[in-house]
């Protein structure tokens, strides 16, 4: 009888974004793999068009963007644009990394349509507190860790503060 190995099966990855605390989980299985803290929208929750709110609901991670481009390389229309930003200023710049949403329900299906990712950002001073156009944003390294240990396909909530409690996937 031949000895069969037990093939470790990795856990399903899944991530979650609590709006009330601003913060973003990866989870594997259960566990908590990583946690960064993010900057929502500054103009709150919804998916209309032109809002510059954040969707919340149920999505995947469609696409990732950016893994051989340098820490803080500005991207417009998903496109590597060659040039880095400097820290601060008032424009919302997309940064370092993308992580493309596809909206899985009825009302956050425009989500892709909208641009809404997650990404880097030049205000990292904001992160933890709404600020956004939308998107969610990260800490340029911390986008760097989380595009390396995401897949496409990969589960995403986006809780509202009211939900909280029932954040799962």
């Amino acid at each position: 009888m031949a000895n069969k190995k037990a093939h470790a099966v990795r856990p399903a990855q899944s991530v979650v974004v609590d709006v009330a605390s601003q913060s973003l989980r990866l989870l594997e299985g259960q566990r908590t793999a990583a946690e960064f803290p993010v900057s929502t929208s500054k103009f709150g929750l919804g998916c209309a068009e032109g809002s510059y709110r954040t969707p919340t609901g149920l999505f995947r991670i469609a696409r990732k963007i950016g893994g051989d481009a340098p820490a803080w390389t500005i991207f417009r229309a998903r496109r590597d644009t060659g040039r880095r930003a400097a820290a601060g200023g008032d424009e919302d710049l997309v940064l370092t990394r993308i992580l493309t949403l596809e909206g899985l329900q009825k009302r956050n299906a425009n989500t892709l349509r909208r641009y809404i990712y997650i990404h880097g950002t030049n205000q990292e001073h904001l992160i933890g507190t709404p600020a956004s156009h939308g998107c969610i944003r990260l800490r340029n390294a911390d986008m760097i860790t989380l595009h390396d240990m995401v897949k496409p396909g990969t589960p995403v909530r986006i809780v509202p503060p009211r939900a909280r409690r029932t954040a799962r996937i």
